[in-house]
């Protein structure tokens, strides 16, 4: 059983064609942690536009994969970039969410043998 993500949505637009979960799944495992390496990037530099364009790019995955609570920090980035807040506002939250994908992907490569 998953703990970290949620294949439902995935399931449900896809009208449980195994071959778009996995497509779903193996996008998921190899893009969002090199796209979370970008935006962890952009904060560091306070390069808004690379933190937003990431961000929002990693977005609707969190949310096909179930995964809310990412799902809802990722948004607070892309509030702080709109902002151009400072780094030390959004630092904890950054980390909640690369922890998430981190424990997701894990779990997923586990549950799909990858």
């Amino acid at each position: 059983m998953a703990i970290h993500y949620n294949l439902a949505k995935v399931y449900e637009i896809s009208d449980n064609d195994s071959e778009f979960v996995q497509d779903i799944i193996n996008l998921f495992v190899t893009e969002v942690p090199a796209d979370l390496k970008n935006v962890k990037k952009g904060i560091k530099e306070k390069d808004y536009k690379l933190a937003y364009g990431y961000a929002h790019k990693i977005k609707p995955t969190l949310d096909l994969l179930g995964m809310t609570v990412a799902f809802e920090e990722i948004l607070l980035i892309e509030d702080w970039t709109k902002r151009e807040g400072k780094k030390k506002e959004i630092k904890e939250t950054y980390k909640s969410i690369a922890d998430r994908v981190e424990k997701a992907v894990k779990e997923i490569r586990k549950d799909f043998n990858i």
